[in-house]
């Protein structure tokens, strides 16, 4: 089969521009097609060193770390504060932050080696200083919700859009925005999510001119975009379209390793007060330990993306090839083809596969457990009705292997081949159940996220849970978009989605009790 025609494809208001390579807009400095911060710690581990110092290791060969990763790595992990990387005025490290700043159209960057789960965090902490109230996309990332239990803050959410045939939600509009703004006192700032986990892209643009003209910032969680901005083919990135703060997941799609992330201040009319504000908070969260390892892989990333538009291109037409493949083959279908029916959203990443799979005749976990089990194919995540694959900018897999083993899946599954996708509240573990698993719709509002978290609390089996208080985040993973908040009162249909998603191939909630959702934690 060769899945790498696509003449039948048929286009969508997201199909892809040029692939012509470009460098990244306003990045002519010779500068970027450095690494200082990487190559001062690789220059480092070259000298001849007697190491009586942390990491306990200390580079020792023979060890059993050396033994598994081999010793180059263990030789580069070096502590912070060594004169000539990270210590002094003007260092590697220093100008390795400077470059990420440019790369990115930031006014500041900052290193994040706890994920961009920090970066929210950090985002959320700031936020007192502004106003009492965060405006907050009720879809985003559990570590948004994490800092609203850090920060105190109270929150006014609004609801994306909700896909309800692949039961996922997207983004918010300016209107909604603007208009939660209109009815709440005293706000410190808007916070959304763009990229969504299905690659959907919102209108960051009219949604920051609606936060700036009532006074306040906008923070984006663009954990997913990390890559925008640096290729015509994919989106612009969140600063560039008008937001003052934006959390960056480089390890996502950029390149750099797993757990590093950027935080990125825009030059607006808030970084003034923003600066002193996100340095502080910085701090309070940052390892005194930081990996050299995942900060170097930071600064490769920056110089990869800059520096090689032409290999991000060739991603973009992986991803394509992929789509058009599933389009001419007909049997399953790319979620993105119907974006253009939610008006919150604007464009879409290419580097993101969503296919439905229902119309192939099998779950989507049922699909992510087959591809893992069958042809040691890993995608990023599976509901009941779509996986989701990822391509990395700069990565080129083999899109063939991946489209034929899709279409080897069988269909439809026999009920003695198909594996139990869930349980519902008070049935019996294991029982199969067959429809369609939706999101489950939030329950009210009765307490901050701080003040429940913080409350006495008691945990109970999970049918005498409903009607009650959550004292936790709880959270499908991934993507890990909060079902249930601290504050919420707990529903029936939020219970039965949860031990749904625990009981599927692959399933995980995130901040539950046990890993079935039998129990619940609520204020007493």
């Amino acid at each position: 089969m060769n899945t790498r025609t696509t003449d039948h494809r048929t286009p969508t208001p997201f199909s892809t521009p040029s692939l012509a390579p470009a460098p990244a807009p306003g990045l002519a400095d010779d500068g970027q097609s450095c690494a200082p911060y990487a190559e001062a710690v690789l220059g480092h581990a070259g000298r001849d060193w007697l190491r009586l110092n942390v990491p306990g290791h200390a580079a020792a060969p023979g060890s059993d770390l050396a033994d598994f990763f081999g010793s180059r790595i263990p030789a580069l992990d070096f502590p912070p504060l060594l004169d000539g990387v990270d210590l002094g005025t003007d260092t590697p490290l220093d100008r390795a932050l400077a470059l990420a700043a440019e790369a990115w159209g930031a006014r500041r960057t900052w290193f994040l080696t706890n994920g961009a789960s920090q970066g929210n965090q950090i985002a959320s902490m700031v936020a007192p200083a502004l106003g009492r109230t965060l405006v907050v996309q009720r879809s985003v990332h559990s570590s948004v919700i994490d800092g609203l239990v850090l920060s105190g803050l109270d929150a006014v959410f609004v609801q994306p859009s909700v896909d309800p045939e692949q039961g996922i939600a997207h983004g918010v509009t300016a209107t909604d925005v603007a208009q939660a703004l209109e009815r709440t006192p005293d706000v410190a700032a808007v916070y959304i999510v763009s990229p969504s986990y299905f690659g959907a892209v919102a209108d960051v643009r009219a949604i920051a001119d609606a936060a700036h003209a009532a006074g306040v910032p906008l923070i984006v969680d663009e954990a997913w975009g990390s890559h925008f901005g640096f290729h015509p083919a994919l989106p612009a990135n969140a600063l560039s379209s008008g937001a003052d703060l934006a959390t960056s997941s480089t390890h996502k799609l950029a390149g750099s390793l797993t757990q590093s992330a950027m935080l990125h201040l825009a030059q607006g009319p808030f970084a003034d007060l923003l600066e002193p504000l996100v340095d502080r908070a910085f701090r309070l969260v940052q390892s005194t330990s930081a990996s050299a390892l995942l900060t170097a892989s930071l600064d490769l990333a920056r110089r990869s993306l800059v520096s090689d538009a032409a290999a991000t291109g060739g991603s973009v037409a992986a991803a394509d090839r992929v789509r058009g493949a599933v389009r001419a083959l007909d049997r399953f279908g790319v979620v993105s083809d119907r974006f253009h029916a939610f008006p919150d959203i604007v464009a879409a990443d290419p580097l993101r596969i969503a296919i439905d799979t229902r119309t192939g005749g099998i779950t989507g976990h049922e699909a992510r457990r087959r591809l893992f089990r069958d042809h040691q194919i890993m995608v990023e995540v599976a509901t009941d009705a779509a996986i989701v694959a990822v391509i990395g900018a700069g990565s080129v897999p083999d899109t063939d292997r991946f489209v034929e083993a899709l279409h080897a899946l069988p269909s439809p599954l026999s009920a003695e081949t198909a594996e139990p996708v869930g349980v519902g509240v008070g049935s019996a573990a294991g029982a199969g159940t067959t429809e369609m698993l939706r999101l489950p719709a939030p329950g009210a509002t009765k307490l901050t996220a701080r003040a429940a978290f913080l409350s006495p609390a008691l945990v109970v089996a999970a049918e005498e849970a409903v009607g009650r208080i959550s004292a936790d985040t709880l959270a499908a993973y991934p993507p890990g978009i909060p079902n249930v908040l601290p504050g919420e009162v707990i529903t029936a249909e939020a219970v039965r989605f949860l031990q749904r998603t625990a009981a599927a191939p692959n399933g995980h909630v995130r901040g539950a009790v046990d890993p079935g959702v039998t129990r619940l934690r609520v204020v007493a």
